[in-house]
């Protein structure tokens, strides 16, 4: 299943990950309500809540310096992912834009997947001497409320050259291709523990708790390219480039409305030839639940092409091997090359 129960347990890790990041560089910051916080443990140390309600991100750009070696077809000149505005809805100016969780109709808080401190994310952080020789770590325990994120088109581009006079570079708009129109992502409650230093919990970051609501995505196009012609508009003569549209996939433990995330990200260093990587392991043996994927409104064509019908799976269960056998969960591994 390409959007099955690895790529969208990542996907929420991920956001987690990058919201709590954004968030700490942001302006406003206000008193942490502790009773948010009750599973933490720690007395003296640092509280801090998160108070912002939207992040605006008007153009994000991954440039890939050496591009594809020409005996593999490619150029070898630099080219870029781009996720940019695409002219509709909460992202027609913006590339990424996350708010606090919306209801239904947009004009109000959706206090089931809020905070109860109504912060962007609320943290606990203490230090510890640990045990051992070198065994000291910083401890930083995060609820995170959930999240309206709204992605804009997604596309392929050529690099611009590195600016000398800004930190600016940019892409060749001239050479561009879209690869998806768009997303919505609407996520529950979430908490993880974070530990740097000797990490006594066995990674860098810990997540075991359970999406309240489970996780959607919404209006998700793929789109061909390679189909189009003339100037892609629609019109006669002028075909629009192909896309599969998907209205919403949902996401949640089998049989049930929420989703069970458990994972434990490490970032492995440097060892002999191998120069390190970010591993992701989800699951955790046999305690791990199956998956129920729903996709509503499969559209072949474009997004106005009639409806093929829903598309339903029930527990999905991935596998990974961890050296000795095959266990419930997956192991994801992401590095340079």
């Amino acid at each position: 299943m390409l959007l099955g129960e690895c790529s969208m347990k990542m996907f929420t890790k991920l956001v987690l990950v990058s919201s709590m990041a954004i968030s700490a560089n942001a302006m406003a910051m206000q008193s942490m309500d502790d009773a948010a916080l009750s599973a933490a443990t720690g007395q003296d140390g640092l509280n801090i809540g998160i108070g912002i309600s939207k992040i605006e991100i008007a153009k994000v750009l991954i440039h890939d310096n050496d591009g594809l070696a020409t005996t593999a077809g490619g150029t070898g000149e630099a080219g870029a992912i781009v996720i940019k505005g695409n002219g509709t809805g909460a992202t027609a100016t913006n590339g990424i834009v996350i708010t606090a969780p919306m209801n239904a109709a947009g004009d109000a808080l959706d206090t089931s997947r809020a905070l109860a401190s109504h912060n962007l994310a609320d943290l606990v952080i203490d230090t510890d001497k640990g045990t051992g020789t070198n065994g000291a770590f910083l401890n930083v325990a995060a609820a995170v409320s959930g999240l309206d994120i709204y992605v804009g088109e997604i596309g392929v581009s050529g690099s611009n050259a590195e600016s000398t006079t800004s930190v600016r570079r940019g892409n060749d708009d001239a050479n561009y291709n879209a690869i998806l129109s768009g997303l919505t992502v609407k996520t529950g409650k979430t908490s993880a523990n974070i530990q740097l230093g000797a990490a006594p919990q066995g990674a860098m970051i810990v997540l075991n708790t359970t999406m309240q609501g489970g996780l959607e995505l919404k209006d998700l196009g793929i789109v061909d390219s390679s189909t189009k012609q003339g100037t892609g508009a629609g019109t006669t003569g002028n075909r629009a480039a192909g896309q599969i549209y998907l209205d919403s996939i949902k996401v949640s433990d089998a049989s049930g409305s929420d989703l069970t995330v458990n994972a434990a990200v490490s970032v492995v260093g440097k060892e002999d030839t191998n120069n390190g990587y970010l591993r992701i392991i989800t699951g955790s043996g046999a305690s791990t639940p199956a998956t129920d994927v729903y996709i509503k409104g499969v559209h072949l064509g474009s997004k106005e092409a009639k409806s093929i019908g829903d598309v339903e799976v029930q527990g999905l269960q991935t596998y990974y091997n961890n050296g000795t056998a095959n266990v419930k969960g997956s192991m994801i591994t992401i590095s340079g090359h």
